[in-house]
């Protein structure tokens, strides 16, 4: 099997599907179907904890191992590899760290309102790309944790679509996204609420 390289997505190495926990997957299909249902147990584990004290490496890395943890035997470990997006993998903890205290630092001074805290911490991560796989979804959710459990707001609705195909909600997703890397917010501003 090899992992589809829709637009947007990042491409897994063999190395990574080597990691892979369910030999038995021989399809993308499957595969998708197999990550979404450890998804939303990872979400029943989020509805009985309420976790706030997310702004940290640990907690991001616990998201991530209960998101895919049953999939990927890489889960919850930040990728030993660059990829076609993301930031050199030798440097995704120090800058993990620094937009988690920037983050702390913008709730604790208000720098923004609560959605363009949410939305810069959304965008740096997705920057940082610390994961071998799974970073959209793992981004997006905790950036809607970060919104409810901590700024006391209701999450994002992300265009009303689940991004995972190459159609126009995810175009303009990743539009948005790339509009914030030049600094203009304001598209993914309007996108993460439509």
């Amino acid at each position: 099997m090899t992992k589809s390289n829709s637009f947007g997505t990042t491409p897994i190495s063999p190395d990574e599907l080597d990691g892979l926990k369910l030999t038995h997957i021989t399809t993308t299909e499957q595969l998708n179907r197999f990550e979404q249902d450890n998804i939303t147990e990872a979400m029943d584990w989020l509805s009985r904890r309420k976790p706030t004290k997310i702004l940290n490496e640990s907690f991001l890395k616990s998201l991530h191992q209960h998101m895919f943890g049953l999939v990927w035997k890489w889960a919850g470990k930040f990728r030993a590899t660059d990829k076609n997006i993301g930031i050199p993998w030798q440097y995704i903890a120090v800058e993990v760290r620094k937009l988690c205290d920037d983050t702390q630092f913008q709730i604790d001074h208000q720098s923004y309102s609560p959605d363009e805290i949410a939305a810069r911490f959304h965008h740096r991560l997705v920057q940082i790309h610390p994961f071998p796989n799974g970073n959209g979804r793992h981004s997006r959710l905790i950036t809607d944790i970060l919104l409810q459990n901590v700024l006391q707001k209701p999450p994002f609705t992300w265009g009303g679509a689940a991004l995972r195909d190459a159609d126009d909600p995810r175009r303009q997703y990743i539009g948005a996204l790339q509009m914030a890397d030049k600094g203009d917010m304001e598209a993914l501003m309007k996108f993460v609420r439509s």
